[in-house]
């Protein structure tokens, strides 16, 4: 059993800013640095989310670390005012990285032309500021890979979050610059994704929850929230044959070497 063994986690994808935290955040933030969750990286979502998800970062400045971009389900007929607005953001402070971003097919098909162009936008604002990116690819891995080959240079870097690929879209992934996030969906029993973790290197894996969705098993369809890292880590530990430490150690390891460096100087962004 590893519930009293003292581990240092990182939950790289946590929007605990949003409503379903506002009646117990303190004791969700708590629960989980009891958990050994010691950084919690919190993704934007468009203008509606800046101010909680900075004012979280403001009570936690030593643990929770926000990101800034448009997520593409908010790529609407408006993009281009919440694009500004991100930008506006980025030439104003520091950020971890700019996230998150993406195409999401699940939801909206109609608006794939927008997302994808701010999508791009948003890479190359991070590849201006040496920032990685935090990719949201639901139902879209494959068009998510062609656009960063296109874009491909030594500043491109980052997570794909909530990875549900193949082994073959993965190690193309790694071959770009991006690690894998992992979260929830590995304890789930016909997902699939324990499969993939069990056959790829460790190295290439971050640990996330997504709160407060994609709870792990046992959890399953309730409010996911970031202590429960600490079940993914086992699920991965389970898989691999690995002790969780190990997994802890390495993904918290891997988290370190995509966050490292905010932006330290404001710029110009084209």
């Amino acid at each position: 059993m590893t519930e009293n063994l003292k581990l240092s986690l990182t939950d790289t994808h946590a929007h605990l800013y949003l409503k379903e935290f506002s009646e117990d955040r303190a004791e969700v933030i708590g629960n989980a640095m009891a958990a050994g969750v010691d950084s919690f990286y919190l993704p934007n979502i468009d203008s509606t989310s800046i101010q909680d998800m900075l004012e979280l970062e403001a009570a936690y400045p030593d643990r929770c670390h926000a990101m800034m971009g448009l997520h593409p389900c908010s790529v609407q007929a408006n993009y281009e005012e919440e694009l500004d607005l991100v930008k506006e953001w980025l030439a104003k402070r520091p950020f971890c990285a700019i996230g998150e971003i993406g195409i999401d097919l699940f939801w909206d098909k109609s608006t794939l032309a927008i997302q994808v162009d701010a999508f791009k936008r948003q890479i190359g604002w991070a590849k201006e500021l040496g920032l990685p990116i935090i990719i949201h690819s639901r139902e879209s891995t494959g068009l998510i890979l062609d656009v960063l080959k296109d874009e491909k240079d030594e500043r491109l870097r980052g997570i794909l979050h909530c990875y549900t690929g193949t082994i073959s879209q993965a190690e193309t992934a790694w071959s770009l610059g991006f690690y894998l996030g992992i979260g929830g969906v590995v304890t789930f029993k016909n997902a699939g994704l324990d499969k993939i973790v069990e056959a790829l290197p460790l190295d290439w894996m971050v640990l996330e929850t997504d709160s407060p969705y994609l709870a792990p098993v046992p959890h399953r369809g309730k409010r996911n929230e970031s202590a429960f890292v600490r079940l993914v880590a086992e699920k991965v530990s389970q898989v691999k044959s690995i002790d969780i430490q190990q997994v802890a150690e390495i993904t918290t390891l891997n988290a370190k070497n995509i966050f490292e460096k905010k932006t330290l100087a404001y710029t110009t962004l084209s």
